[in-house]
């Protein structure tokens, strides 16, 4: 799993690469909190699925852990860009209705 981000005016896009699942989601969490931290200022948060080709349930707590700290913040959170094996989960989880899928 990697994880980057680029910063562009009020908007956070993190970038995830690879597998988010049992196995990666320690590191994940915590590379995407220091992200996060870093960038607290942020008015939204994009996490931008292309790459990303597998995420179970583990990796729905992750986002889920990510959502609540921003809330916090008054930060908004969205999902771009899922694969279609991503999207399946994220649809089935609900976790569409409090982070929006945007294009």
């Amino acid at each position: 799993m990697e994880i980057k981000y680029r910063l562009d005016k009020d908007n956070l896009y993190i970038y995830s690469y690879g597998e988010l699942d049992e196995y990666t989601a320690n590191e994940a969490r915590r590379e995407i909190d220091n992200i996060i931290d870093k960038n607290i200022l942020c008015r939204s948060v994009i996490f931008d699925f292309a790459n990303l080709s597998f995420m179970d349930s583990t990796g729905i707590g992750v986002l889920l852990g990510r959502y609540k700290k921003l809330k916090k913040s008054g930060a908004r959170t969205y999902i771009s860009r899922p694969s279609l094996t991503v999207n399946k989960i994220l649809q089935i989880s609900g976790l569409y209705d409090i982070m929006p899928k945007i294009n």
